[in-house]
């Protein structure tokens, strides 16, 4: 483990320890925002979750129009049991989204992460794997503090806010965010050992995982060496959800020999009175890598005026590596035009039947761009629309879990 990763997790644990004079307090569930509920004494509790989008995509730019009939979608189950002093939780989740998008991705203007036929996706989102999350947990009370470790062979290390799938102020909308890979990229990192020490809502995260991304084929592991580290300080008290992390990502592009870091911040907060439901976001992101640092801000938010109606937006203003993305030798002299693109988008969810099962709704979107310079003659004034299928359900009372 390197020095200051070492040195950091030291200082901020014993601060935890020597202040902390209460137990541990963690926000209230939202439908969306995973914490811990301590399971009755040698009784298994469950808990399973799962957010289904189905529907139409529509991409317009300039020279080029794309189109598909898509499904987002994930559950996610966690079982857990208390044990004397010892909660054991374990987690496991998945997507179909292997066989529910293009192999290629979700078309969406101005996207970029991983890889398709051994070269940089753009304009597309790829699938997420099969298995994205698959681990367990231990915790138990340390006077005040409360110490939780864990292990993954798909998981998520501590880096960024809650991944954008799993945030309330995300939860309605199908798309991902354009800054996903500068802020929580890593929610389905194969291959994750790590801990947590927190008190009074304050917690402190350390992890070794592997840094670099899955691979094309959606439907395996990805196992190697645990290369890379991170760190993230949070804060959880009320509706108030706030962290800040550092990750050593040991080449986390495919396509790419070099390392790099990425630092993030975020603070959410969500509210909830009788049928009304306010979740907002604000994030930001940067990957320092060998040719400069991009940046990301995204803010996001979905209101519920009601039981049966949603509205989410969400803003990003993020740098692209779009012009020169691929790889580029060692030595070889090269050059990095960014652009900085923003994104737009507004849409609605109305439920049609709600129930015990869950809530099956009707939903669609609009995402406006602002285009820079050097992007103008390729992208024009590009356009953004969904019309949408939703079901969303959450089942079982037990052990919830908080990526």
């Amino acid at each position: 483990m390197r020095p200051r990763l070492a040195h950091a997790i030291a200082a901020l644990g014993a601060a935890l320890l020597v202040t902390a004079p209460a137990a541990a307090q963690t926000a209230p569930a939202a439908p969306d925002v995973h914490v811990h509920d301590a399971p009755s004494p040698a009784a298994w509790q469950w808990r399973v979750e799962t957010n289904i989008f189905a529907g139409y995509n529509r991409q317009d730019r300039k020279f080029t129009d794309f189109d598909a009939w898509e499904s987002q979608n994930w559950l996610m189950a966690t079982a857990a049991r208390t044990t004397g002093a010892w909660t054991t939780t374990i987690i496991a989740g998945g997507t179909l989204e292997p066989f529910t998008l293009a192999d290629l991705g979700s078309p969406q203007v101005f996207q970029t992460g991983e890889t398709f036929g051994n070269a940089p996706l753009i304009d597309y989102q790829h699938p997420h794997d099969l298995a994205m999350h698959l681990g367990a947990e231990t915790a138990r009370a340390l006077g005040p503090a409360r110490l939780t470790v864990g292990a993954a062979f798909v998981g998520g290390p501590p880096i960024g806010p809650q991944p954008f799938m799993h945030r309330a102020s995300a939860i309605e909308n199908p798309q991902v965010p354009l800054s996903h890979h500068q802020l929580d990229a890593t929610h389905i990192t194969h291959g994750v050992v790590r801990t947590r020490l927190e008190a009074r809502g304050l917690g402190v995260e350390a992890a070794l995982f592997r840094g670099q991304e899955p691979d094309e084929q959606r439907t395996d592991l990805d196992l190697g060496r645990l290369d890379s580290q991170a760190v993230r300080v949070s804060y959880l008290r009320g509706g108030w959800d706030a962290q800040v992390s550092v990750a050593w990502l040991t080449r986390p592009e495919r396509l790419s020999t070099y390392d790099a870091e990425r630092r993030t911040a975020s603070l959410a907060y969500t509210r909830t009175r009788g049928d009304r439901t306010l979740a907002v976001t604000m994030a930001a992101g940067q990957n320092r890598e060998a040719h400069g640092n991009l940046e990301a801000y995204l803010a996001e938010a979905v209101f519920r005026p009601s039981a049966a109606w949603a509205a989410y937006t969400r803003v990003e203003w993020l740098d692209k590596d779009i012009l020169d993305a691929g790889f580029h030798p060692i030595g070889v002299g090269h050059t990095h035009r960014q652009s900085r693109v923003g994104a737009f988008t507004l849409g609605g969810v109305k439920d049609v039947v709600s129930g015990t099962f869950g809530r099956l709704g009707l939903g669609a979107d609009v995402t406006t761009y602002r285009v820079p310079a050097n992007l103008q003659d390729s992208y024009g004034r590009p356009l953004s629309m969904h019309v949408f299928v939703r079901y969303y359900g959450r089942f079982g009372g037990g052990a919830a879990h908080r990526h």
